[in-house]
């Protein structure tokens, strides 16, 4: 069952409730149907099928009672907290079936299984919760699993309001916005990188003691919106004009409020922690203001005009775009050689085109002033094949003499280039398409108040595909198509729906962005702006410094309608902030707003700002704007981050943001991008189901670089979940064997403790430095290396022997450092992977609150032992020699081995005081330290490391008889698979008839056993030799 059709009634009356608040624009009633919802669709989901409404009620009970808890548990000075709680209780209520009592709300939830893991707290650092929660489970689970404790935290940390940016004039301000997802959306693999990485940040610096304020929120996306309405309302047979405006427009809003906060809850599964009591969306009542206020200041500049120019038309989406928004795409075609009769001499022309259906639009043919070749031409005309048209030829530098005849022809109305010429040489512009992508007919050149329009004739109503066919069969039946060349060229087509652009001239409103580009420029080149990784600055300047003027009108109704009226009386233009009710110039009524809508990006551009309260001089917009840094992929610098710098500088003249972080796109295993097509995309939301949110965050950011695309792995994903199991089962080992807050004796460590100090000091020099650099991949492999090989795999070993000892002492030095480290580690691992230690914080001993609102760890210079470390990595070595021998060797796991040790010069203290780490991981029944190799008297293995020469008689590793038995077994067994090979290779049936890669296969595993015999019978030489 699909989850959007299952439809529950007690969810239905929460969503109407919820879309009614909206519409009222009561923010806060809205947040707290979001809450009672999202419990309600968790637990359907869960399910896959209605819920009972015994079930309902229990999931709102629990919601009450929890909510109380919340208020009860509040500080004296937070009434802020208690006065949320109590609206929420009364929102609640309504949806309930009646008052209860204490012991009736507290049943249900007693009994509801997932009651064991969690209460609810809601106050920030509210230690009490945990203590109860200690009680009632002494140990963490044997497992891992996330199912059963991510949802239950995000719902903790949302009750508690730990997400909330506040300005603070105690704390330095952090502030991100995100970039606003497509209402549209559902989320894929961008979006969880992106959203992991800007979450990472934002809870590194919350925990750093900033007031961070991550800013959410949903971008309306004009034209993909409006296209899967309209594809929506087709179904049904409606279309919009059968509808009209106002009723377009409010199944637009009813589709926006069913599937626009898609997207938001599946970010929330991400765990993200932006401040979603401040969610805005494009069209929302304040960004809306703040569209108009840009508009009517940039009109009034003249720095936004109305004008009759070429634009990038796509037929589909019936609509204007920007040169941003036109994608270039390999494709097959051909140039097509025309002749052009010349009227006055009677010669024929040659030129060559990619369009032949756009020659009945053509105005003039250019040659180059300086071409010899056509000197005797200037001034003369050719007669327009088909259309019989006298058009001139003229002299212009677009004609290049180097490439083809040299002869071009000009259509002012369907070619960039070409309408340049023609504005330089007054040519008069000739529509042939329509907007929807055919050949004008006489009806079209009627309608067309500019007059730009004609009538295409027999190839009138025609699609431009069928024009083309039909015309070159024409020519070519004239004797006018010379020939027909081949060619692969880039084709400018549109991003949203990929249908090929048609350069048309049309009506439409441009800023003009040469005066906006220039401190946009200024601001990035001065360093006040800088781009992560700095080779995108190139990028950005390229576009900036080649910008042409942006045209902001888009031939559609969902959007933000553009703020001009036109009066049908005088014909004056009123362009404002508000509606007016007459004309700004002769007062009629009779006034009727622009048909049209603003780019999607126009809205876009205000970003950073809007959503802080501009145009008004908010609070927020003083504390927190400028914001610290963007987060974003490459492949809208030009789209969105251009614009907002440009926009910044203009209202604001401060950027918006002091960096950008570029990230790259997130491709397939085989590196190629992800899309429907090729139905290699893979959604995030099952990889979550699967593995947990903490092993998807973890891959997508272990390794990636700055800038650079990576690639989705699954087994990356595996990774990361078993590095979690790592991170859990050590925490276990720990919590079992620490049982109460232990602190940290500096007095009693030993070098393994300060081993490990030391390296947890390195790690967080380097993960801290890796944060403030944004360079998270290698934070992640950082922490990954610390916690798995050094912490677990290391520590941890060498801390058992004294866990177990007698010595209280030492046990109690070992569990401050065990407890030291662990908390330290969850706190560096915090902001990659949430969930899990937010889980395992709370059963700490002496833990209170919760650890997303912890202080990052600070290094101690006190606690940094380079000597001691250097002198521990020396052991380790020693350690790490002895077990690769023993894997060489083949000696099982359980022998034990006498060690003897010649100290290089300075180790000898050191070596003897590691007697219990050789015994406890080297697998040594006893260490000797010697004076010189003459005290070594038996035949022996021996290598050399910095610390020492380590000797381990060979008789202790070995079992020279049953050792010989089993390779005289293996080299029997070789010399019968030998046989058989060269049997095979010596039959001349089988090697002719047999495929040669079978054959050579053969060859392949004769020469193998043959190299592994060889060495088996060394190895049986020198073990008799020993003997």
């Amino acid at each position: 069952m699909i989850w959007e059709e299952i439809i529950v009634s007690k969810i239905n009356e929460v969503q109407q409730q919820m879309m009614a608040a909206t519409k009222a624009k009561d923010a806060e009633r809205k947040s707290a149907l979001s809450l009672l919802l999202s419990a309600l669709e968790a637990k359907a989901k869960d399910k896959r099928a209605d819920l009972t409404e015994e079930e309902e009620n229990a999931i709102i009970q629990k919601e009450i009672k929890q909510t109380r808890e919340a208020m009860e548990a509040a500080p004296a000075d937070r009434d802020d907290i208690r006065k949320e709680c109590q609206y929420q209780l009364d929102v609640y209520k309504e949806f309930a079936p009646a008052e209860m009592s204490e012991e009736e709300i507290r049943k249900p939830v007693q009994d509801a299984p997932d009651q064991l893991e969690i209460t609810a707290p809601t106050i920030r650092d509210n230690g009490l919760v945990m203590k109860q929660r200690r009680r009632a489970m002494k140990e963490l689970p044997k497992v891992y699993d996330p199912k059963q404790v991510e949802k239950k935290i995000y719902d903790m940390w949302m009750r508690g309001g730990y997400f909330a940016g506040k300005a603070d004039p105690d704390k330095k301000p952090f502030s991100i916005v995100m970039p606003p997802p497509n209402v549209t959306g559902q989320l894929h693999m961008g979006h969880a990188l992106d959203a992991t990485l800007q979450d990472i940040l934002t809870r590194y610096k919350r925990m750093q003691g900033y007031a961070a304020l991550w800013v959410p929120g949903t971008d309306h996306a004009a034209i993909a919106t409006e296209v899967k309405i309209v594809d929506a309302m087709r179904k049904e047979g409606l279309t919009k004009e059968s509808l009209g405006r106002k009723g377009f427009l409010d199944r637009a809003w009813k589709w926006k409020e069913e599937y626009g906060g898609r997207i938001v809850t599946q970010q929330r599964r991400m765990g993200i922690s932006c401040d979603w009591s401040r969610e805005r969306f494009t069209m929302d009542e304040g960004c809306s203001k703040a569209v108009r206020e840009v508009f009517v200041r940039l009109y009034e500049k003249g720095l936004i005009y109305r004008g009759n120019r070429l634009v990038n038309w796509c037929p589909c989406c019936e609509s204007a775009i920007s040169d941003a928004e036109v994608e270039y795409q390999e494709k097959e075609g051909n140039f097509w050689h025309l002749l052009y009769p010349v009227k006055e001499t009677g010669e024929m022309l040659e030129l060559a085109t990619t369009r032949p259906e756009t020659m009945l639009g053509d105005t003039a043919v250019a040659i180059n002033a300086a071409d010899p070749r056509y000197a005797h031409l200037h001034g003369c005309h050719v007669l327009l094949p088909l259309a019989n048209r006298e058009i001139p030829i003229i002299c212009d530098e677009h004609a290049d003499m180097e490439k083809g005849t040299g002869v071009v022809k000009i259509t002012p109305a369907h070619d960039p280039n070409d309408n340049e010429v023609g504005q330089r040489h007054d040519l008069p512009v000739v529509r042939v398409f329509t907007y929807d992508g055919h050949m004008t007919g006489a009806e079209d050149a009627a309608k067309d108040a500019d007059g730009q329009a004609i009538d295409c004739g027999k190839y009138a109503g025609m699609t431009t595909l069928e024009a083309r066919k039909a015309i070159v069969a024409d020519l070519q039946e004239l004797g006018l198509l010379k020939s027909i060349e081949p060619l692969t060229h880039e084709v400018g087509t549109c991003y949203r729906c990929h249908t090929v652009i048609e350069p048309m001239v049309s009506r439409q409103w441009f800023v003009k962005m040469k005066p906006l580009a220039e401190p946009a420029i200024a601001c990035v080149k001065s360093g006040e702006t800088k781009f992560v990784p700095e080779r995108f600055t190139k990028q950005y300047m390229n576009w900036m410094e080649n910008i042409r003027d942006w045209c902001i009108s888009r031939q559609l109704w969902w959007g933000h309608r553009i703020p001009v009226w036109y009066c049908d009386d005088c014909g004056a233009m009123t362009v404002s902030r508000e509606d007016p009710t007459c004309c700004c110039k002769c007062g009629s009524a009779h006034i009727k707003q622009d048909e049209d809508v603003l780019d999607t990006w126009f809205s876009s551009a205000l970003w950073p700002f809007s959503t802080l309260g501009w145009p008004d001089n908010t609070e927020d917009l003083k504390y927190f704007y400028p914001t610290n840094l963007l987060v974003t992929g490459y492949d809208i610098i030009t789209f969105w981050v251009s614009r907002m710098i440009t926009m910044g500088l203009e209202e604001m003249q401060v950027p918006p943001f002091q960096t950008v972080l570029i990230h790259g796109l997130v491709r397939d295993e085989l590196g190629r991008k992800m899309s429907k097509s090729l139905g290699n995309g893979v959604d995030p939301l099952e990889v979550i189901d699967q593995y947990g949110a903490d092993a998807l965050r973890f891959s997508l950011v272990m390794g990636v670089s700055a800038g650079n695309d990576t690639r989705y792995i699954p087994a990356r994903v595996e990774s990361a979940r078993n590095f979690a199991n790592k991170v859990w089962n050590a925490s276990r080992f720990v919590l079992m064997n620490v049982t109460e807050k232990a602190p940290l004796d500096t007095a009693h460590l030993t070098a393994a403790d300060q081993w490990i100090l030391s390296r947890f000091q390195d790690a967080t020099r380097a993960i801290s430095s890796n944060m403030e650099e944004g360079e998270f991949g290698l934070a992640a492999d950082r922490i990954y290396d610390f916690a798995w090989s050094e912490f677990c795999d290391w520590y941890i070993e060498l801390a058992k022997s004294r866990l177990n000892g007698d010595d209280p002492v030492a046990k109690k030095a070992v569990q401050g450092v065990l407890l030291y480290v662990l908390e330290g580690l969850l706190k560096l691992l915090h902001p990659f992977m949430p969930f899990l230690t937010e889980q395992v914080y709370k059963f700490l001993p002496g833990s209170e609150g919760f650890l997303m609102l912890k202080s990052w760890p600070e290094v101690k210079p006190e606690l940094d032992f380079p000597d001691e470390e250097a002198k521990m990595e020396g052991v380790m070595e020693v350690i790490r020699t002895i077990r690769n021998l023993r894997a060489e060797m083949n000696v099982a796991a359980g022998k034990r081995t006498h060690l003897m040790l010649l100290p290089a010069d300075g180790w000898a203290e050191t070596l003897a005081h590691a007697g219990q780490y050789f015994q406890r991981l080297a697998g040594a029944s006893e260490t000797a330290i010697i004076e010189s190799s003459a005290a070594v008297t038996e035949k022996t293995v021996s290598a050399v490391t910095k610390a020492c020469t380590l000797y381990i008689p060979l008789g202790d590793l070995v079992d020279f008889e049953k050792e010989i038995a089993r390779l005289s077994k293996e080299l029997d067994n070789l010399h019968k698979e030998i046989a058989r090979a060269e049997g095979k290779l010596n039959n001349p049936g089988f090697v002719s008839k047999a495929p040669a890669a079978l054959v050579e296969q053969e060859k392949g595993k004769l020469a193998l056993n043959q190299q592994k015999a060889e060495q088996v019978e060394k190895r049986i030489a020198e073990l008799k030799e020993s003997m």
